[in-house]
C-alpha cells in the first residue's frame, strides 16, 4: 500500500502506526483512555455484585419476618433490573478488552515484523526466529480475554472485607485471614512456576528452530541419512521443554486445587462463624448468608487469577521479550524521499563485520563506477564477494567507511525507495509461496502487468513461465515446486523488475544450463543498453568478458581494480613464471576456460606462485564447462573480448610448467595447486 493510501484510510478502521507507537510502553499508553473506562465499568460492576448478599439479606430479615408479598414482588422486580444491568456491563467491559487487545496489535505489529527482520540481518539468521510475533499475538490473546478484568476486580477485595466487618468485626477477621491464605497461595503459584516455564520456552524455541531448519532441509536429511540425527537433537529439546512444563503445571494445578478446597471450607467456615453469632443473637440470620456470600465474592478475584496465572506469566514474559526487542532495535526513521537514482556507485574505505560479531570480512575496500557500467568480481572462495554484495544492496552496514548511491549513504535513504531502485540476486534463492507473477513483481498489491512481462522478458524467463502454466501459476513454499536453476531465472527477473537502476547479481548462473546462460548474458547486454549499473559476482569467462571493470578480492582485502583488460593483464603479470627457457616445455593450446576462484585464469591446475595467490575452485571442484585436472604441462589460452566484440581471437596469455603430482603434495597442502 503506497503512503497516499494509508492516509486515505478511515480513522473508525484500522489506524496505522504512527511515530510515538514505537515501543510497546508508548502502545499501552496510547490504550490507557479504554483502560480507564474498562476501570469505570468494574466499578459498577463490582457495586451491583453486593445485588445477591443484600437480596438475602432482605429475605431472610424483612418478608421472611413480616411474610409480604407485595415487598418480596417489589425487591424481586428491582433485581431483576439491576442483575439486567449488571449482564450488560459485563458484555460492555469485555468487549472493550477484546478491542484494545486488538488496538495494541494493530498498532505495534508491523514495528515488530521489522524489528524481526531487523535482527535477522543484524545476527546473520542466527537469530530469524518469529517467536516475537508469536509473543505478540500471546500478549493480544491474553488482553482480550478474561484475565485482565482480575485486575480490575481485586481492588474491591478490601470493600468486600470492610463490608463483611460492617456485619460483625469476627466475621470481618475471618474473611481477611481468608483473603491473606489465597493471596500467599497466589504468589507462591508465581515463584513455583515462574522458572519451569521460562525453561520451557526457551527449550521448545531452540527445539523449533531445529525443526525447521529440518523441514527447509528435508532433501538434504533424507539423501545423507540425517533424519535420525536432526530428530535427536529435536527431541532432547522437546522433551527438555515438556518436562518443564508438567512441572510447572504440577505446581500449578497443586496450589489451584488447595484455593478451590480451601475457598470453599472458608464459606463454610464463614456460616459456622455466623450461625455461633446468631445463636448469641448478635447477627440476624440474613447477616450470616449475606456475610458468607460477600465472602465468597471477596475471594473470587483472587481464585481467578490463580486460575489465570499461567497466562498471566506467559503475557508477562511476552512483554518483557517484546519490550527488550524494541529497545534493542530501533525504529526506522522518516526520511525525505530522494530522486531516482542514476546508478553511480562509489565505496570509500569500506570494512564489513560480520552480523552480531567483530569480525571483520571485508577491509578497505575503494572503488567507483560510473552509471550504466558493468563491474565483475572476482577471488578465491571465501574472500568476501558475498559480503560485499551484501554491503553494496544494504542488508550489512558497513562497520566503517561508506557506501554511496549518487552521493547518498544508505542510511540516507528511506529503505523502501530505494528497495525499488536496486536489484539483487543473492547466491541462496529462495522464492516466497504464492503465484509467480506476485514473486516478480515483488507482492506489490496494484502492480501492473506490463512490467511483470517486461522483467521476464529481460530476464529471458517469459517462455519458461509459460511452460510452467504462466504467470498465475502458484509455486509452494520457497518455491519448493521448482528446479534450482527455474528459481534462479526467475529470482533474476524479480531483480530487473521496474529496470532498477543498480542490479547486485551473485552467482547468478550457478544453477544455470546453457540456454538460461544465454539469457543471462542477453539480460546483461540489455541492461548496458538501459544504462542500469550492474555488479556480478562469476567466474565464467563467458559473464565477465562482458565486464567493463574488474574487481579482485582475496581474503577480505582489495588485491585490484580497474578496467577489465588492465586487470586481466596485470593478473597475467602476477602468474608469468621467471623466464628460463632450458626448463620451460613446449607449449600445447588449450580450449578457453573461465576465470577461476583464485583469480588465476587458467584451464588445467597451476603450480604455486610467489604471491600466494590461490587456484582452488570453491568446494574443491571444477565447475561445469571447464577443463578437468592435468598433472601435465599447459599453455594457458584465454580470450577476453570487449563487450562490443566477445569473439576475438584466442591470444597466448602467459604459459608456465605445471610440477608432477608428487612435488605439489610434498608442499604446503593449504598452497593452491
Amino acid at each position: 500500500m503506497t503512503a497516499s493510501a494509508e492516509k486515505n484510510v478511515s480513522p473508525g478502521r484500522t489506524r496505522k502506526s504512527p511515530r510515538e507507537y514505537t515501543s510497546l510502553g508508548a502502545t499501552m499508553r496510547a490504550s490507557s483512555g479504554a483502560l480507564l473506562s474498562v476501570g469505570f465499568f468494574s466499578f459498577f460492576i463490582n457495586l451491583l455484585m453486593l445485588t445477591g448478599p443484600l437480596f438475602m439479606l432482605q429475605i431472610y430479615d424483612r418478608v421472611l419476618a413480616s411474610r409480604s408479598i407485595p415487598t418480596l414482588f417489589l425487591l424481586f422486580l428491582l433485581i431483576v433490573g439491576l442483575f439486567a444491568f449488571l449482564g450488560f456491563l459485563e458484555f460492555v467491559r469485555s468487549r472493550i478488552l477484546t478491542r484494545v487487545g486488538g488496538n495494541i496489535y494493530q498498532r505495534i505489529h508491523k514495528r515488530v515484523f521489522d524489528a524481526v527482520m531487523h535482527l535477522s540481518l543484524m545476527t546473520g539468521g542466527a537469530s530469524g526466529s518469529t517467536k516475537p510475533l508469536q509473543d505478540l499475538g500471546v500478549l493480544q490473546q491474553y488482553i482480550s480475554g478474561p484475565g485482565p478484568s482480575t485486575f480490575f476486580d481485586a481492588p474491591w477485595v478490601p470493600v468486600y472485607l470492610l463490608v463483611i466487618y460492617l456485619f460483625h468485626w469476627q466475621l470481618g477477621v475471618l474473611a481477611t485471614i481468608a483473603a491473606i491464605l489465597l493471596f500467599t497461595i497466589a504468589l507462591l503459584n508465581d515463584i513455583r512456576a515462574r522458572k519451569p516455564t521460562a525453561k520451557a520456552g526457551r527449550e521448545a524455541g531452540i527445539g523449533n528452530q531445529y525443526a525447521d531448519a529440518g523441514r527447509r532441509n528435508a532433501e538434504v536429511l533424507t539423501a545423507l541419512g540425517m533424519r535420525s540425527a536432526i530428530r535427536k537433537l529435536w527431541q532432547e529439546k522437546q522433551l527438555g521443554a515438556l518436562k518443564y512444563q508438567t512441572s510447572a503445571r504440577d505446581r500449578a494445578s497443586t496450589l489451584t486445587s488447595i484455593s478451590k478446597a480451601l475457598r470453599l471450607f472458608l464459606q463454610s467456615a464463614m456460616l459456622a462463624a455466623g450461625a455461633l453469632l446468631v445463636i448469641r443473637q448478635e447477627v440476624t440470620p440474613g447477616t450470616m448468608i449475606a456475610a458468607s456470600i460477600i465472602l465468597g465474592r471477596a475471594l473470587q478475584p483472587i481464585e481467578q487469577a490463580i486460575a489465570h496465572w499461567r497466562g498471566f506469566v506467559q503475557a508477562r514474559q511476552a512483554y518483557k521479550s517484546l519490550n527488550k526487542l524494541l529497545r534493542k532495535i530501533a525504529a526506522d526513521e522518516d526520511k525525505m524521499p530522494l530522486p531516482r537514482p542514476s546508478g553511480r556507485l562509489d565505496v570509500r574505505g569500506l570494512h564489513v563485520a560480520a552480523p552480531n560479531t567483530r569480525k571483520i570480512i571485508l577491509k578497505n575496500i575503494n572503488f567507483s563506477i560510473e552509471a550504466g557500467k558493468i563491474l565483475g568480481i572476482i577471488g578465491q572462495s571465501g574472500g568476501g564477494k558475498s559480503t560485499l554484495a551484501r554491503a553494496l544492496v544494504g542488508v550489512w552496514p558497513p562497520a566503517a567507511g561508506d557506501v554511496r548511491i549518487d552521493d547518498a549513504t544508505h542510511d540516507q535513504w528511506n529503505r523502501e525507495q530505494l528497495g525499488q531502485y536496486l536489484g539483487y540476486l543473492p547466491q541462496d534463492v529462495e522464492l516466497f509461496g504464492g503465484r509467480i507473477n506476485d514473486n516478480i513483481a515483488r507482492f506489490e498489491a496494484d502492480f501492473d502487468e506490463k512490467d511483470v512481462i517486461e522483467a521476464s522478458q529481460l530476464a529471458g524467463v517469459d517462455r519458461l513461465i509459460k511452460h510452467l502454466g504462466g504467470y498465475d501459476t502458484v509455486i509452494g513454499p520457497m518455491g519448493s515446486s521448482l528446479s534450482g536453476g527455474q528459481r534462479q531465472r526467475i529470482a533474476l527477473a524479480r531483480a530487473m523488475y521496474r529496470k532498477p537502476s543498480i542490479v547486485v547479481l551473485d552467482e547468478p548462473n550457478a544453477n544455470l544450463d546453457r540456454v538460461g546462460d544465454q539469457a543471462l548474458r542477453a539480460a546483461l547486454a540489455t541492461m548496458r543498453s538501459n544504462g542500469q549499473t550492474v555488479v556480478i559476482i562469476s567466474h565464467r569467462k563467458s559473464i565477465l568478458k562482458m565486464t567493463d571493470y574488474l574487481l579482485e578480492l582475496k581474503d577480505g582485502t582489495q588485491i585490484d581494480f580497474g578496467p577489465r583488460d588492465e586487470v586481466i593483464a596485470r593478473i597475467m603479470a602476477r602468474q608469468k613464471p621467471p623466464a628460463n627457457p632450458s626448463s620451460r616445455p613446449p607449449s600445447s593450446p588449450t580450449p578457453p576456460g573461465n576465470l577461476s576462484g583464485g583469480t588465476v585464469i587458467r584451464q588445467a591446475p597451476l603450480a604455486p606462485v610467489s604471491n600466494g595467490t590461490n587456484g582452488n575452485h570453491r568446494n574443491g571442484a571444477e565447475p561445469a564447462g571447464e577443463m578437468q585436472t592435468a598433472p601435465a604441462p599447459q599453455q594457458i589460452n584465454m580470450t577476453i573480448g570487449t563487450p562490443e566484440a566477445a569473439s576475438s581471437q584466442p591470444a597466448v596469455v602467459s604459459t608456465r610448467p605445471v610440477p608432477p603430482p608428487a612435488t605439489q603434495q610434498e608442499g604446503n597442502k593449504n598452497e593452491p595447486v
